[in-house]
């Protein structure tokens, strides 16, 4: 598992139903590591940051499409 997170110019090449896709999974990690802090098996708390941002650049992402916001990249 990479420790960095997934970035917005990735997650941007993506399609709709892709993005959908990467939501659901990085839902999924966090409940696992929630779930592993919870029961004190999880050796790594920077992950949990990660993925709340990924999820949150996700819906970041998904809104902007929604209204239709083109976002350029800075170089």
């Amino acid at each position: 598992m990479m420790a960095a997170g997934t970035k917005a110019t990735e997650l941007r090449e993506l399609g709709d139903e892709e993005l959908l896709g990467k939501l659901r999974e990085a839902k999924e990690e966090l409940f696992n590591l929630r779930f592993q802090a919870a029961t004190g098996q999880l050796e790594n708390n920077s992950r949990l940051k990660v993925v709340r941002k990924d999820i949150a650049r996700i819906y970041t992402l998904m809104r902007e499409r929604e209204l239709g916001i083109e976002t350029v990249e800075s170089a």
